[in-house]
């Protein structure tokens, strides 16, 4: 039964590529004669035009993280799969996919500029700078707790930690061979992908596990390193190591994926774990508005429109290759986040596994799904974490460079030298939330990760309905039809604002209410600026 859902999966999928994204294509008008921004403002820096399988290869691993797997995870043990399912499939499709692409378009229309500068331009001026805001904490929350599930990981797993400082290296090796030495880009791939799987099992051979402790726990000091790379990866050039990182690092996760598919398919598994466990759930509350925040990446991310508005549009190489990058890879999240499912579809309801925590769900399913390659269980839940860890740290790179950008655009820092200091003013806030000892909403001590993700959640979620406000206000002062973005961008922007305010009469007066008090204020604020533009001769 598992591998009939998961087939299913994918013929849905496949159909939703070829019709509604065919029909978005169409509708925007896609077409090579018009010079994207990648050759219009080459820069050398971060306007280089890509090759499509390197763009999607970086735009994969920077959405991916580990929103997909621990979203659906978590959703799933307190919802049941079912609801999870359907969720994945309709919002990749019909909502996350068209947030994605349709970013990524009017980015690549307004020479690559950010979805909050495009703001300014079809609204207030101080709408503009109130989304730049909402979007630089956005992206503290993410970089929060990202940086921590990467630290703990690292921490668990020693091997991990060996590999990912190999795989740094390597990129650097990567982007030199391909953008220095001109070595074609088959036999490049051919290369390091070899290096790269071999460092899977070098990794394991000499783990980093008696790391200097600072601040009284290792997962500090691991913190403190990522914080260092992070502020690296956001300076220096996007050919050096962002671009050829994540396109190695996707290899990764293809494997990954095919693995887990085959294993799924092949491996005879049967439905154990109950579809629907009912509305409410004693660990995170109710299925209304909980689920639409919780599940995140694998069905829609208002990170995706950051990343897609923020650095892949400014390195698009021909405007056809968006529905590939743009809404494909969506799609193939959908596909990540439905394998995360399985992972709980064939375990007990009173199997041990369902206290532990999602990653360790993650890496036993992956461990039995390759299983029927004859890979020790050992060996394949570590190969499922260590993917998992390595996208995830793709994130933060993305993530970090992203509110580099917002930090000048808000500010206008046009030097060069000021990359540093906008780099060091986002790595600011997240930094003082995983160095902190942080308390849940009952005065407990609890990982970094695990008390921002209730509102990292809801403010993702919610910064998704916004972004496809500004995609709809675009599309009606151009003239096109819009329901097909209005009709997501409300139902998301009333589950979000739903879910923010229950963080918010949770987390009381604290730092995490206080900030959830301005991120509702702030879209509260935007969401009336677009009212005013969408309530004259709506039409389309």
């Amino acid at each position: 039964m598992v591998f009939i859902i998961f087939i299913l999966t994918g013929l849905i999928f496949g159909l939703g590529y070829l019709k509604y994204g065919k029909f978005l294509a169409r509708l925007f008008e896609l077409d090579d004669k018009n010079s994207p921004p990648s050759e219009t403002m080459y820069d050398g820096v971060d306007y280089v035009p890509a090759p499509a399988p390197v763009l999607f290869g970086h735009h994969f691993s920077s959405i991916s993280g580990a929103g997909p797997v621990l979203g659906p995870i978590i959703a799933g043990l307190a919802f049941g799969w079912l609801p999870v399912w359907l969720w994945v499939i309709i919002g990749s499709i019909f909502i996350g996919g068209v947030h994605d692409f349709s970013s990524m378009v009017i980015s690549m229309r307004n020479r690559g500029r950010s979805i909050a500068e495009i703001a300014s331009n079809y609204m207030s001026r101080r709408a503009y700078r109130l989304m730049l805001v909402f979007i630089w904490l956005t992206l503290v929350y993410v970089l929060a707790v990202f940086m921590d599930l990467t630290a703990v990981t690292f921490k668990a797993d020693g091997g991990v930690a060996t590999s990912s400082i190999l795989f740094i290296i390597l990129a650097i090796g990567f982007g030199l061979a391909l953008y220095r030495l001109k070595i074609p880009l088959l036999w490049a791939t051919g290369i390091f992908v070899f290096l790269l799987f071999s460092c899977v099992w070098l990794g394991q051979k000499i783990p980093l596990n008696n790391v200097p402790v600072l601040f009284g726990d290792s997962i500090k000091t691991w913190n403190i390193v990522l914080i260092v790379y992070c502020f690296i990866a956001s300076v220096t050039p996007v050919w050096i190591l962002l671009q050829p990182r994540d396109y190695l690092s996707s290899f990764l996760l293809y494997g990954s994926i095919l693995g887990g598919s085959l294993g799924i398919v092949f491996g005879g598994f049967t439905l154990k774990y109950p579809a629907f466990t009912g509305l409410v759930s004693s660990d995170i509350g109710s299925m209304f508005p909980l689920l639409f925040v919780t599940v995140a990446c694998g069905a829609i991310s208002g990170f995706h429109s950051i990343v897609s508005s923020g650095t892949s549009s400014k390195q698009i190489k021909k405007e056809t290759h968006v529905l590939p990058i743009g809404y494909g890879a969506m799609l193939v999240e959908g596909v990540v986040a439905v394998i995360a499912l399985c992972t709980i579809m064939i375990i007990g309801k009173n199997d041990s596994l369902i206290k532990g925590n999602p990653l360790a769900i993650y890496g036993a399913g992956m461990a039995k799904f390759l299983s029927i390659f004859g890979i020790p269980e050992k060996y394949g839940s570590s190969f499922g974490v260590l993917a998992l860890s390595t996208f995830i740290l793709t994130t933060l790179d993305t993530a970090t460079r992203l509110g580099r950008y917002i930090f000048q655009e808000f500010f206008r820092m046009e030097a060069k030298s000021s990359r540093f200091i906008s780099t060091i003013a986002t790595l600011f806030l997240p930094a003082v939330f995983v160095l902190v000892n942080l308390k849940d909403a009952n005065g407990n001590i609890v990982p970094a990760w695990k008390t921002i993700w209730p509102v990292f959640g809801a403010t993702n979620q919610l910064l998704a309905g916004l972004a496809l406000m500004v995609v709809g206000v675009w599309l009606k002062k151009k003239g096109k039809p819009f329901w097909f973005a209005v009709l997501p961008m409300i139902f998301m922007l009333a589950m979000t604002l739903w879910a923010l305010f229950i963080v918010i009469i949770q987390y009381k007066i604290s730092l995490l209410g206080f900030i959830g008090g301005i991120l509702l204020f702030l879209s509260v604020f935007l969401i009336l600026e677009a009212i005013k533009i969408f309530k004259p001769g709506i039409n389309g």
